[in-house]
C-alpha cells in the first residue's frame, strides 16, 4: 500500500483518469453519505453519538436479527428510524455530478455500493446498473422466513422514540403469513438475510463486467472502510486505475490515486478540472 500525500496533482491525475476512462466502476461506502448529513457509525463513538440510548454496546450488537426475535420494538426502532432518515434526507449534490460523470463513459457504468440507502437510485443512477451487496432498507422480507419473498417497503413509516430508540407504532408484517417483517438487509450473524434481489443484481454485474472486458475500467471509490473491506477489494480486483477517496484510509495499492478528503469535496475539484 502506497501512503496517502492528497496535492493538487493527485486531483490532476484523477480527472484524467475519468476522463479517459471506457468504463466507470463507482464503489461507495458509508462514507458517500456523511455529506448528505447521514452517520456513518465509524467506531464505537461515531456509533453512541448517532444513538445516544445505545452508549456502552456496538453496532455489530445492535444490527443484528436477534433483536426481531428477541425485543422487536427496539429492533423496529433502531431500523425504522434508520428508514425514516434515509427517506427523509435528500442525496448530496455530488451524486448528480458522479452520474453524469458515469453516463458520459463510453461503455457505461455500474455502482457497487454497501450502502442500505437507496440514494444512488433516488438520485438517478440506473436501478439496473446498482448492486447493494448488503441489501436495501426500502425493502422488506418475512422474519419467519415463511417464504423467500421481498417487497418494497414504500408505504411503511415506524414512529420511533428516539429516547429509548424503541418503535412505538404497530410493527410491520409478513403480508403473506401475519408474522413480523424485517428490513431485506444483511446484518451481522445473519442466517435469515433472503439474497434473492441481491443475487439479480449480482447477476447483472457479472453480465457487465463480461461485456466491458478488455475495456479501460477506472473505479471511483468514496468512503469504503477497513472494518468491512468488501467495497475496497472490489475496486481494487476490477479496476485499471483506482481513485479511493477517504478522509481517514485513503491507502492504496501502488498505481492507485489517493485523496485524503470527503466524497463531495473530491467530486467537486475533479469536476472543476475534468468537465468544467
Amino acid at each position: 500500500m502506497t501512503s496517502p500525500v492528497m496535492t493538487d496533482e493527485s486531483f490532476e491525475q484523477a480527472a484524467r483518469a475519468i476522463a479517459e476512462a471506457d468504463v466507470l466502476l463507482i464503489g461507495a461506502g458509508a462514507g458517500m453519505g456523511v455529506d448528505s448529513g447521514l452517520p456513518d457509525f465509524r467506531g464505537n463513538d461515531g456509533f453512541w453519538k448517532a444513538y445516544p440510548p445505545f452508549r456502552g454496546r456496538s453496532f455489530v450488537s445492535v444490527s443484528n436479527p436477534i433483536w426481531f426475535r428477541d425485543d422487536p420494538a427496539q429492533a423496529w426502532g433502531f431500523f425504522g428510524h434508520r428508514l425514516n432518515l434515509y427517506r427523509d434526507t435528500p442525496p448530496h449534490a455530488g451524486f448528480q455530478i458522479l452520474r453524469q460523470w458515469a453516463v458520459s463513459r463510453p461503455a457505461g457504468y455500474f455502482v457497487f455500493t454497501s450502502n442500505v440507502d437507496g440514494h444512488f437510485a433516488r438520485a438517478g443512477f440506473d436501478e439496473r446498473r446498482i448492486l447493494e451487496c448488503h441489501g436495501s432498507i426500502h425493502f422488506a422480507q418475512c422474519v419467519r422466513g415463511c417464504s423467500r419473498d421481498i417487497w418494497p417497503a414504500d408505504d411503511l413509516r415506524i414512529d420511533v422514540d428516539m429516547a429509548r430508540v424503541r418503535a412505538t407504532s404497530p410493527l410491520p408484517t409478513c403480508p403473506r403469513c401475519g408474522g413480523l417483517a424485517r428490513p431485506n438487509v444483511l446484518m451481522f450473524g445473519d442466517g435469515g438475510w433472503i439474497p434473492d434481489r441481491t443475487s439479480e443484481q449480482e447477476e447483472r454485474y457479472a453480465r457487465w463486467l463480461r461485456s466491458v472486458a478488455g475495456k479501460r475500467v477506472v473505479a471511483v471509490e468514496f468512503g469504503a472502510g477497513l472494518a468491512i473491506p468488501t467495497v475496497r477489494y472490489e475496486c481494487e480486483g476490477r479496476a485499471d486505475v483506482l481513485i479511493r477517496v477517504n478522509p481517514r484510509e485513503s491507502d492504496t495499492p501502488r498505481g492507485g490515486i489517493s485523496l485524503a478528503c470527503g466524497a463531495l469535496e473530491a467530486i467537486q475539484r475533479i469536476d472543476s478540472l475534468a468537465f468544467s
